[in-house]
């Protein structure tokens, strides 16, 4: 199982596709998705225009256009109310969308950003654990993918080492 923990900049990866933390309707809007968009060019959101947007624990995919990464993977995943609104399940929803369309585009690499932590207000902590839970099952099946997660900050960086080495501690 390959699973790497990564700061630095989603935008300049080369892995086969990177994962925007998308809103529902697809558009640019602020942090990662932002600058997901602004670094692969306009054609990327008039990709996006065609798509008539995506549930929230849904993903869709398009070309990457400017940016290093053949695709990108538009994942909405939830906003945090207070975890009793089906919060983890449709974060959990959000990474097991990615992963079938890892798997249905043939992608053998894909970097993933915390999704839902930043303006979506999800707990960091309870984040990681469910991204690291879900690209762990996903890994047990699909053992040849590289998940590298990409962390902006050190405070996420952190969160992402620790969370898999508790869950790499859990399986050994």
């Amino acid at each position: 199982m390959s699973i790497s923990v990564i700061l630095g900049d989603i935008t300049q990866c080369t892995t086969d596709a990177i994962v925007n933390a998308a809103n529902a309707n697809l558009l640019a809007g602020g942090g990662v998705c932002g600058a997901i968009h602004r670094a692969a060019g306009p054609q990327l959101l008039q990709a996006c225009r065609t798509l008539g947007g995506c549930q929230t624990g849904s993903a869709v995919i398009t070309p990457g256009f400017d940016l290093p990464a053949a695709h990108v993977i538009h994942a909405v995943g939830p906003r945090w109310w207070d975890g009793s609104r089906g919060e983890a399940e449709l974060l959990r929803s959000c990474y097991n969308s990615i992963f079938e369309l890892v798997v249905q585009h043939g992608i053998v690499s894909v970097a993933i950003p915390a999704i839902s932590t930043g303006i979506y207000g999800y707990p960091l902590e309870q984040a990681t654990r469910i991204a690291v839970g879900a690209a762990n099952a996903f890994l047990a099946r699909h053992s040849h993918v590289v998940i590298n997660f990409i962390c902006f900050d050190e405070t996420t960086y952190a969160a992402y080492l620790g969370a898999v080495s508790q869950q790499t501690e859990q399986v050994s």
